[in-house]
């Protein structure tokens, strides 16, 4: 797509609604008024194909990089807590445009190889429900967050140890289901709806990180997350979008109960990985 393409010019809309331009706030927040946050807006503009050099992309892009730490982390807003998933979430949302040797986005990769929970995955410490058992293991949203920003760097699609083991966390939980982490991240009923593009934990953004990763695509869980998320196809192989955010549902490329190029896209990216490692 362009820049002239009407849902492009939609997020470029949306550009100063944070008070701020480049969707941000004067405060310096990126991610606040999601989905048209800097960093949101990021994921968004790459799904209908704006090029780095735009300069709005530029300029959001600049914003993250100047909230990079130099242990790795990224703070999103001047007080906000340097949680896992919000710095995996800022990470990858600018290593998609090509900066995956950004000496930032290094260390990032550094401090989350380096900053694993004792379970495998990312754990955020916020405990908004409150505390129990469930709550002590690691954030399956997080850690694929983590590992959409992870999977732009080669050598860590096959053979890291901690890297498998997150990836294990995940098949894990596609068995389980059960509430998770702090955060409380499961799988039901909302999860197994196609959402898209891939900014909530959910089957199809699952389904399309763990397809980069060699040590997913020969396992059974991921085998069977892959089949109940191909049965969502039409009868022409188009993914259909079912929950699209609430916000984006004009939006004539993630539009509700219609198929998607753009969402067809991407599982075809993923359909093909599978192929190519002897997979279904």
């Amino acid at each position: 797509m362009t820049t002239e393409d009407p849902d492009v010019a939609a997020v470029l809309s949306h550009r100063h609604d944070n008070g701020a331009d480049y969707w941000g706030s004067p405060e310096g927040k990126i991610y606040v008024g999601n989905p048209f946050s800097t960093v949101a807006s990021l994921l968004i503009l790459h799904e209908l194909g704006v090029p780095a050099d735009h300069e709005a992309v530029q300029g959001a892009i600049g914003l993250v990089l100047n909230a990079c730490r130099d242990d790795g982390r990224i703070r999103v807003g001047p007080k906000s807590p340097m949680y896992p998933c919000y710095s995996a979430e800022a990470a990858r949302s600018v290593v998609r445009y090509g900066l995956a040797k950004h000496p930032s986005l290094r260390l990032a990769a550094d401090y989350f190889l380096t900053s694993l929970h004792e379970d495998g995955g990312w754990r955020c410490s916020f405990s908004k429900f409150g505390k129990g058992p469930e709550s002590e293991r690691s954030n399956p949203g997080a850690t694929l967050y983590v590992l959409d920003f992870l999977r732009h760097y080669p050598a860590y699609r096959a053979g890291n140890v901690a890297v498998d083991g997150a990836v294990d966390t995940l098949l894990e939980h596609w068995t389980t289901r059960t509430p998770t982490g702090p955060c409380r991240w499961g799988i039901g009923e909302t999860f197994l709806k196609v959402e898209y593009p891939f900014l909530r934990y959910n089957l199809f953004f699952y389904v399309y990180v763990l397809s980069f990763f060699a040590r997913a695509r020969s396992d059974g869980r991921f085998l069977d997350a892959y089949s109940t998320l191909a049965d969502k196809r039409d009868a022409a192989g188009r993914m259909i979008v079912e929950n699209p955010h609430r916000r984006l549902g004009k939006l004539a490329f993630c539009r509700r109960g219609e198929p998607s190029t753009a969402a067809t896209r991407r599982f075809d990216e993923a359909e093909a990985r599978l192929l190519q490692s002897g997979g279904r």
